[in-house]
């Protein structure tokens, strides 16, 4: 199985700085370095096309466990296959229309005051010429999520991104779709509300 090539990049520390009710985000706290190395580690997987070895982590075709992170995925494309990248707990490839989706949870990161819409604006740090297609707030796990489609690029490449951020019982989630050119939403959609949070 080929390895997949990875880029290390630092991203810069950072402190969260408030304004009247408003969090003010100056850099990165520990909490958008997360999100953001899953955002770039999901590019940088697109552009080398490959797959790494096993991973530790269990998961037995439905239910995700590594750590403190634990959930259920009820809605699992048939077409989709299982790939590895680093910074995300589960990736898979959707072959069929050249997109890659990750999952990602982190606890315990002192992220549950912090806005969905900044948690999503952390994720696209390291991008540019972002454009923002669409957004807004749904019902997922029993919580309020935030759902964004966005259009950015990376060393001058354009992606096309749909994200979606939620937070329950102290834990964040991450659900991305990246791809080459606009995608149909339904199927991640439908994938994403498969979703249940077993933390």
């Amino acid at each position: 199985m080929p390895a997949l090539r990875e880029k290390k990049t630092r991203l810069p520390s950072a402190t969260l700085v408030r304004s009247g009710s408003t969090p003010a985000l100056t850099a990165q706290p520990v909490w958008a370095r997360a999100g953001a190395a899953l955002a770039l580690g999901l590019v940088l997987s697109v552009f080398s096309a490959g797959l790494a070895a096993c991973s530790p982590s269990h998961f037995d075709g439905q239910v995700f466990r590594k750590g403190d992170v634990a959930f259920r995925l009820e809605h699992l494309p048939p077409g989709w296959r299982r790939i590895e990248i680093s910074d995300t707990a589960i990736a898979f490839r959707d072959d069929d229309n050249a997109a890659t989706v990750a999952v990602n949870g982190r606890c315990g990161k002192d992220a549950e005051d912090v806005p969905l819409q900044s948690l999503t604006q952390h994720l696209f740090l390291q991008f540019t010429e972002r454009q923002l297609t669409a957004q807004e707030v749904f019902p997922l796990d029993g919580r309020e999520a935030l759902r964004t489609e966005m259009v950015a690029k990376l060393d001058g490449v354009q992606k096309y991104f749909h994200v979606v951020v939620l937070k329950k019982d102290g834990c964040v989630y991450d659900f991305l779709q990246i791809a080459n050119q606009h995608q149909d939403k339904d199927q991640f959609l439908d994938f994403v509300r498969g979703f249940t949070s077993l933390a």
